[in-house]
């Protein structure tokens, strides 16, 4: 393993800088020492100097090198590159040689996904040449490069006034910061001046995208592997990674590490190198995608095959394991709530269906019984193959595989037994999402250090009434961390302090005592 830049992150995909790192001799993100020798942006020089000059190819050329590699999209979908730049030149000769379009999809609003960020900030030039290799080829204008991140668009900006105007004028587009963003109409219709949002209209880019041309349009770490297929040819690219794989690929690990590893590397491997346990089991492919149970977790390799055999997906190459230390039931609940308030708003499954989809998973979190999972299933299913774009869909695939791998938390969850397990919100969220939940974000140092001085806050207590108690011992097995029993079934103590992070098991043991006997108080 070899680490690159190591660096300070946030709960908040807006400002997080990853750290890089490495598995064998690295091709994305080659150039980017550690030491004095790294820059934060390696410059148009220090990259020519590392990657050499891109070479010029027709667009035959073009489209065999990108079925020799068999590069696909590194966005979620895994679409052959090339069917995708045939479908943009079949488009173009129906129109009798109309110009085409170029863009860049270089926006990510998850917070667990941060791969494609890395390349824009410390390797823009890389990116740029693979879409201006794709422009040259198609005869385009205009590459345009859609970002979210205001230094995510001061990096490209930097790197578009280095490179000079010789070439196709590349034009830099920031974006609503939202979840939605990254789908491909919704980009299109923000490079067209409409609102950032999915058409829902089922046209595809290549048809009719940027100002109604066909549109070539893939994500950032695509285009990036394109320039360096182009320079190292297809057998030196092939000669790392899988023979039906062949490559490296960027993952995002535990949401704040971005590691370039061949393809069939290990998954318990990659996860030990980076100080990381499968814990509970690992969510991969990003917020629309899969958990992988841990026993799994041994098997796993980092390929589209190997994944998709054990049940999950490489999707946007983010890799989540869970610690055995937190709750995955609250866990599920703060990700499903999220995902619901990022909604587009324009059809009934996203804009009705994935709120009532994060409450139902709430009511089963909180004790809701077996009516609760059984109609947690069917919103699961009701909002699927419904909606305007994959934004339902990802949704509650996320959420029925949350119920699967975690099938016996959220049944103890939904007969109030609870795990008494706090939620440490590893799988990122929003504070405001995780404080509306009944959550206390954990403090993180840098900013603790920044924040002005608070009023003290009273302690909570959990209290027990002696008079109202009756020894059912019920209380014990919801918040097991705060009670204790005796002999006889009862508490041994009269009160127990309430950690931030219990708040929810806390209401969950008052409302479950048959005899009423527990409160909440301030001191």
């Amino acid at each position: 393993m070899t680490a690159v830049v190591p660096s300070p992150v946030s709960a908040s995909n807006a400002d997080s800088v990853p750290s890089l790192a490495s598995f064998g001799p690295p091709r994305l993100l080659a150039g980017l020492g550690t030491g004095a020798g790294w820059t934060r942006r390696l410059e148009r020089v220090g990259h020519l100097t590392v990657h050499g000059t891109m070479p010029e190819l027709r667009l035959e050329e073009l489209v065999d090198l990108a079925e020799n590699i068999d590069l696909r999209g590194r966005g979620g979908a895994g679409f052959p590159f090339a069917r995708k730049l045939k479908a943009v030149i079949e488009s173009a000769h129906r129109r009798q040689q109309a110009r085409a379009a170029v863009v860049v999809n270089g926006s990510e609003g998850e917070p667990s996904c941060l791969k494609d960020t890395a390349l824009l900030l410390f390797t823009p030039h890389l990116v740029l040449d693979g879409a201006m290799l794709c422009a040259r080829a198609l005869n385009s204008d205009e590459v345009n490069v859609a970002v979210t991140r205001p230094d995510v668009e001061r990096s490209v900006r930097d790197a578009v006034a280095e490179r000079g105007p010789e070439g196709p004028r590349i034009r830099v587009i920031r974006m609503p910061e939202r979840f939605v963003t990254g789908e491909s109409s919704a980009i299109v219709s923000g490079l067209n001046q409409l609102p950032v949002l999915p058409s829902g209209s089922g046209v595809r880019a290549s048809d009719a995208g940027v100002d109604g041309m066909p549109t070539l349009l893939s994500n950032t770490e695509t285009f990036a592997q394109l320039a360096v297929g182009a320079r190292l040819g297809a057998l030196d690219f092939r000669n790392v990674g899988l023979p039906t794989e062949p490559g490296t690929v960027l993952l995002t690990v535990g949401g704040d590490k971005v590691v370039e590893t061949p393809t069939g590397a290990p998954l318990p491997y990659i996860l030990g190198l980076c100080g990381i346990d499968p814990g509970q089991g690992v969510l991969i492919g990003g917020y629309h995608g899969r958990f992988l149970e841990r026993d799994s977790c041994w098997q796993a390799r980092i390929s589209r095959d190997s994944l998709d055999a054990l049940g999950s997906t490489l999707g946007a190459g983010a890799v989540l394991p869970l610690p055995e230390g937190t709750c995955p039931v609250g866990e599920v609940e703060l990700v499903a709530r999220w995902l619901a308030e990022e909604s587009a708003g324009q059809c009934g499954p996203c804009f009705l269906g994935l709120p009532a989809l994060a409450d139902t998973v709430a009511w089963a979190a909180d004790g809701g019984g077996m009516d609760a999972l059984d109609q947690l299933k069917a919103r699961a299913k009701g909002v699927k193959g419904r909606g305007a774009c994959g934004h339902p869909e990802g949704t509650a695939r996320f959420v029925e595989s949350a119920l699967e791998s975690f099938a016996e938390d959220f049944e103890e969850h939904a007969l109030g037994n609870g795990c008494g397990r706090p939620v440490i919100g590893c799988l990122a969220v929003p504070e405001r999402v995780q404080l509306a939940a009944g959550y206390q974000p954990p403090e993180r140092p840098e900013r603790s250090r920044r924040a002005a001085p608070q009023i003290q806050q009273k302690q909570k207590r959990l209290v027990v009434d002696w008079t109202l108690c009756q020894g059912h011992g019920l209380c014990a097995g919801v918040v097991p961390d705060m009670i204790e029993l005796d002999i006889d079934g009862y508490p041994t103590g009269a009160s127990a302090t309430i950690h931030p992070n219990m708040h929810k098991q806390a209401q969950r043991a008052v409302r479950r005592c048959p005899a009423l006997a527990l409160r909440i108080v301030e001191r």
